[in-house]
């Protein structure tokens, strides 16, 4: 039996089959070639239509049936991962109203701060553990106050990820996991907010049904598995937003452990058994999901949205004339020094940023010199930037007193850079477990899981492969934790002068 793995990003569509006996990826696949468009209407603002993620995956299986024909008709089992945050209104007939507003984009951000003040910071610390803030609710509520005809409309919300097993199934569902990081959850009542959705007049009708994040969801309809070249049946059996489902593919699952990622945002998410709030919102708190556990756990998160998003920037900057890889950007940088000479950059262009309170800065550099910095020195200052960003975002969450006791990444994105994993675990101080998979792999594992064809958690993670285990070196840590300082002062002036 085989397992297909979903991981629908704003940047493409990852796709992976696991062959459930040996454990081993037999098939991937990711669509497009190049980045999905995000579309910005008005600045500060990110779209997409959530048709061309479906169109990506019936693309992707399309190139894994010609590699491995024999799975297509023996999927036991499918796991979806996506990205987090964003909003997708169908109407009563399923169809989409409006392009997703996505995880980036920053509408909302004075809708959601308005409520925190009325709804009370003591209330939202306790109940919903953080502002209503930029998250899915708040996106609703904008369309509300804005585009009120097409609201009157809506049938039903939801979330990247249930747009796609709405797609799968036919029928509209939802997590708690997912409630979550659309800030619909209140934490102490262990259900939807009704505070909240009475404060902003909205139907709890417009909410999918609530299903497991692990457990059977559903099962692929006719039409699915026509469009997607598979077997009708096979069951929805796992799905997490972006982060959870990283943490999940990396045996990330119990308190003290760490999953982190930079790919188009960078992210440093922590497991905790605690209900931690930040009053500051620079970290946010969301439901973890595990199988089997008398406690329910959640994850922090620390999200850094320019991350990668910059060092594609600076990719497609000097492609102009003629492609640069991402390897070539590495070897560029590798011949300047840690600290770049001076050069300074704040990778903060991607929309609002929790992790600056949700301010919406621009991308930065600092100390360029003419006549000594070269496009080497901006190579390597842009990958030590998002480290120190990621870094600020490990430092804020270790304040909030959370366990931080091993930290795990997949061997993927930045972490192929030895500038960058150097900068990263020298800026952490903390040993860094490097592992051969993705979400797309972890997310058809835990489908396995899901179904139960694996009945325990050994099983699911027996064949996750550590690739490398990167320590701290002394005289590093003690340069970077310099450098990282006065980083760090000009970033908390930078927000200061924000306020």
């Amino acid at each position: 039996m085989y397992f297909l793995g979903l991981d629908i990003g704003s940047s493409s569509v990852k796709l992976s089959v696991i062959d459930g006996d040996s454990g081993e990826r037999v098939a991937n696949a990711t669509y497009p070639p190049q980045e999905m468009t995000i579309d910005a209407p008005q600045s500060g603002w990110a779209e997409q239509a959530p048709e061309d993620w479906w169109e990506a995956i019936q693309k992707g299986c399309e190139q894994m049936w010609q590699t491995k024909p024999e799975a297509k008709d023996k999927i036991g089992a499918i796991g979806i991962s996506y990205q987090m945050h964003g909003l997708v209104a169908l109407d009563k007939d399923g169809k989409v109203l409006r392009p997703s507003i996505i995880w980036c984009d920053s509408r909302a951000v004075d809708t959601g701060e308005k409520a925190f003040a009325e709804l009370g910071q003591e209330w939202c610390m306790e109940h919903l553990l953080n502002s209503p803030g930029n998250f899915t609710a708040a996106k609703l509520r904008w369309v509300q106050e804005n585009e009120p005809e097409l609201y009157d409309r809506i049938d039903k919300i939801m979330l990247p990820g249930d747009y796609i097993a709405y797609k799968l199934t036919g029928e509209c569902t939802t997590t708690a996991s997912g409630l979550s990081e659309g800030v619909f959850w209140d934490f102490s009542e262990n259900k939807a907010s009704d505070k909240l959705l009475k404060h902003w007049h909205i139907d709890p009708s417009l909410l999918a049904r609530q299903v497991p994040n692990l457990g059977v969801q559903g099962e692929v309809n006719e039409q699915a598995a026509r469009e997607l070249g598979i077997n009708a049946g096979a069951k929805l059996a796992f799905r997490a937003g972006d982060q959870v489902a990283n943490a999940m593919s990396l045996n990330v699952l119990e308190p003290g452990d760490v999953a982190t990622t930079a790919g188009t945002s960078g992210v440093v998410y922590a497991v905790t058994d605690k209900n931690i709030a930040d009053p500051d919102q620079r970290i946010n708190t969301f439901l973890h999901v595990n199988k089997g556990e008398a406690e329910v756990h959640r994850g922090l998160l620390a999200c850094i949205n320019g991350a990668g998003r910059m060092n594609s920037w600076l990719r497609g900057v000097l492609s102009a004339g003629g492609d640069v890889s991402y390897p070539k950007l590495n070897e560029l940088g590798e011949s300047v020094a840690p600290g770049s000479d001076g050069l300074n950059v704040y990778p903060f262009g991607n929309g609002a940023e929790r992790i600056m309170r949700n301010k919406l800065l621009s991308a930065q550099m600092d100390g360029l010199d003419l006549n000594r910095h070269s496009v080497n020195h901006v190579a390597r200052a842009t990958q030590e930037g998002v480290a120190y960003a990621m870094n600020l975002g490990f430092d804020l969450i270790k304040g909030l007193g959370a366990e931080t006791r091993v930290v795990r990444a997949g061997h993927s994105n930045m972490f192929l850079s030895p500038i960058f994993s150097s900068a990263f675990v020298n800026l952490t101080g903390a040993p860094l477990e490097l592992y051969q998979t993705d979400s797309a792999d972890g997310v058809a594992r835990a489908a396995a899981w899901g179904c139960d064809f694996y009945t325990n958690r050994e099983d699911v993670f027996r064949t996750l492969t550590r690739k490398a285990v990167l320590e701290p070196e002394a005289k590093l840590q003690a340069q970077y934790q310099e450098l990282y300082g006065q980083w760090r002062e000009a970033v908390e002036r930078r927000l200061s002068d924000a306020q």
